[in-house]
């Protein structure tokens, strides 16, 4: 019994020792001594070992020890809230609070989704389809040979359990996929990621987005592929940009043509990004090849059509002068947060 006494009366001294000053100075003694782990439980746990004639003495010491650690975090309670009255917390309450952070879309995402809208005006409908895509969607459809220079593994990522499968190298596959279920007249946009075998650096990447577009119809012409593209250039980068065409080549289309704008960043007078030539190419067109409409049954002699592809970084770059293709993917929030508030 008496080495309970000096036990408590140690307990005692410590209690009333303690630092007032420490932050949340009531709560921090009500978890240390009070709490369901605190010493007082920890203490009266010791009421089974007290032999039966001393319980009774032991249990009024006991109680008077608890009620003596009840009324001293009373008091530090009463304390720290006459100095928060007081103007002793450490929290200024007047001062304003800290700024919620504001999110943004991704800057790739604002331009799709600007592309998109542009050509919906036009009467496009949007199509996606898989990225996981089969070798006849992908390539036999739109015209590639099996000997072509894109089916090979260099170019293109292949699915080891099938080799018939790969990761889709653009999203012309969606285009095939839409003329084999819908027939003429078709007007379609296909946005998506793409992939390609690629060394990754400031200009290139394994993956990226592009937006392809589809019209099928009677009578559609290259003048219908211009004006089209004509449009969307002013509406996007501004009425000013000047507009040129190049004879190109793709297996899907005949004729073809490769679409350049004036460069943006020196107004067509010359620098590093255009090569000093003045111009930046954009996009992919032409007239979608006969074969390929037959590949799904549609008469080439009663219906023709055009098709065009962009990448989606590419405009973005010019639209909002970005200067490495690695900066979409890396998530760095100083880059991210300088189109908060773009629309």
């Amino acid at each position: 019994m008496e080495q309970l006494v000096q036990q408590l009366e140690t307990y005692k001294q410590e209690i009333a020792a303690f630092d007032a000053t420490v932050p949340d100075a009531a709560e921090a003694f009500r978890i240390k001594y009070l709490g369901t782990k605190g010493l007082v439980k920890s203490i009266m746990g010791l009421m089974k070992d007290v032999p039966a004639e001393q319980k009774k003495e032991a249990g009024q010491l006991l109680n008077e020890f608890k009620l003596f650690v009840e009324a001293r975090h009373e008091a530090l309670k009463e304390t720290t809230a006459d100095a928060q009255q007081a103007g002793g917390s450490t929290i200024d309450w007047s001062l304003p609070g800290e700024p919620t952070p504001v999110g943004t879309r991704h800057p790739l995402s604002m331009v799709r989704n600007r592309i998109v809208s542009i050509f919906q005006r036009l009467g496009f409908a949007v199509a996606e389809g898989p990225e996981i895509e089969d070798d006849w969607h992908n390539f036999g459809a739109m015209n590639l040979p099996e000997d072509h220079p894109a089916r090979d593994m260099q170019d293109t990522f292949y699915i080891n359990q099938n080799p018939a499968w790969l990761l889709r190298t653009h999203t012309s596959s969606v285009q095939a996929r839409v003329m084999e279920t819908q027939k003429p007249p078709i007007r379609v946009i296909c946005p998506g990621r793409v992939y390609r075998n690629e060394t990754i650096s400031a200009r290139a990447h394994c993956f990226f987005h592009q937006v392809e577009g589809l019209y099928v119809d009677e009578n559609v012409s290259f003048a219908d592929l211009k004006q089209t593209l004509y449009f969307f250039v002013q509406e996007m980068f501004g009425k000013d940009v000047k507009v040129r065409f190049r004879p190109s080549y793709f297996p899907f289309t005949e004729p073809s043509a490769e679409m350049d704008i004036s460069c943006l960043i020196c107004g067509g007078d010359g620098c590093n990004v255009c090569k000093h030539t003045g111009w930046v190419e954009i996009l992919g067109s032409g007239m979608v090849h006969p074969k390929v409409l037959e590949n799904f049954g549609i008469d080439s002699n009663k219906y023709t059509g055009f098709a065009f592809g962009m990448g989606v970084e590419r405009i973005c770059q010019l639209k909002y002068r970005v200067n490495d293709l690695r900066l979409y993917s890396q998530n760095d929030v100083r880059f991210l947060k300088q189109f908060t508030g773009v629309v």
